[in-house]
């Protein structure tokens, strides 16, 4: 494993909460901006460094291939700065203010993630799906290219992103969030993003929030999703956001499976479809119950 102050050691920087980056931004709103990149920095990047971890790569075995051919279609919008965001939609079925932000693991918003949005959108017919592009674009078929798209993210980018998401949708939508590992993740990051108008948050075996003062501002509830067998995203890390949740007014709902990091993709070959069918069922009625 290659040695940087990530990874010596890598959760080392996660405990320290508050000391962040204040880079320059284009965003509008650019007190907003400004403090998710100095709270969340640590906990994004800490994450993204997985990718220079030869064990970390090693456990994720190749995708098995997969092709979507379903709804839904690619949009782009603006973010301020200039540069437009991806994401992929599937509208409603008929006009609605709520919206389903999905947020892809670390291949990228590929075929699968489209197919993942399909069920969503399916199970809610009458909510508004998108899925971020938080890599602008690029898409990993291997380890090796997912470990240096996930290190290439920019935390200042990707919270631009997910603001001029939410200035897409407008202030009047209510905003739910989903994502897998990377994503999940970047789902609870969203769900502080979106402030007031965001109304629950899943996430599937992301990195939690470690900053206190950030994690306060969340302003929704958190179904948290974990693998017992996970050596990162670990059972003591789970229990580490259990008792930082505890502390704050949102509820959390932590589910934990016999499973391995990765387990609700089928294109994984780690895949368990009977943890993953549960683990969905969950998503739905905890998100229904919210609505």
């Amino acid at each position: 494993m290659k040695l940087n102050i990530y990874t010596v050691p890598l959760f080392a920087l996660l405990l320290l909460g508050g000391i962040g980056l204040n880079p320059k931004t284009t965003k509008s709103n650019t007190d907003k901006l400004d403090a998710g990149i100095t709270q969340c920095h640590i906990t994004t990047q800490a994450f993204a460094a997985l990718g220079d971890d030869e064990t970390f790569l090693s456990e994720h075995e190749k995708p098995v291939p997969f092709t979507y051919q379903g709804p839904g279609e690619m949009i782009t919008y603006d973010v301020p700065g200039g540069q437009k965001a991806n994401a992929f939609m599937i509208k409603s079925a008929k006009p609605s203010k709520d919206y389903l932000f999905v947020v892809h693991e670390w291949y990228g918003l590929n075929a699968y993630v489209k197919n993942e949005s399909a069920k969503f959108a399916e199970r809610f017919p009458q909510m508004n799906v998108i899925a971020l592009d938080l890599y602008d674009g690029k898409v990993a078929d291997n380890s090796e290219d997912a470990g240096k798209y996930m290190q290439s993210v920019k935390t200042e980018r990707a919270l631009a992103i997910i603001n001029a998401a939410q200035d897409f949708v407008g202030k009047k939508a209510n905003i739910y969030t989903v994502g897998w590992c990377f994503g999940g993740g970047w789902s609870l990051q969203t769900a502080i993003e979106m402030g007031d108008q965001a109304k629950a948050a899943v996430m599937f075996y992301g990195m939690p929030e470690k900053d206190m003062d950030r994690l306060k501002t969340l302003k929704c509830d958190v179904l948290a999703i974990f693998a017992e067998q996970d050596k990162w995203i670990s059972p003591a890390v789970a229990a580490e956001f259990e008792t930082a949740m505890s502390k704050i007014d949102n509820k959390l709902v932590l589910k934990s499976y016999d499973a391995d990091h990765g387990f609700a993709n089928p294109s994984n070959p780690k895949f368990n479809e009977e943890a993953a069918s549960d683990a969905y069922d969950n998503m739905f009625e905890f998100v229904s119950a919210r609505r």
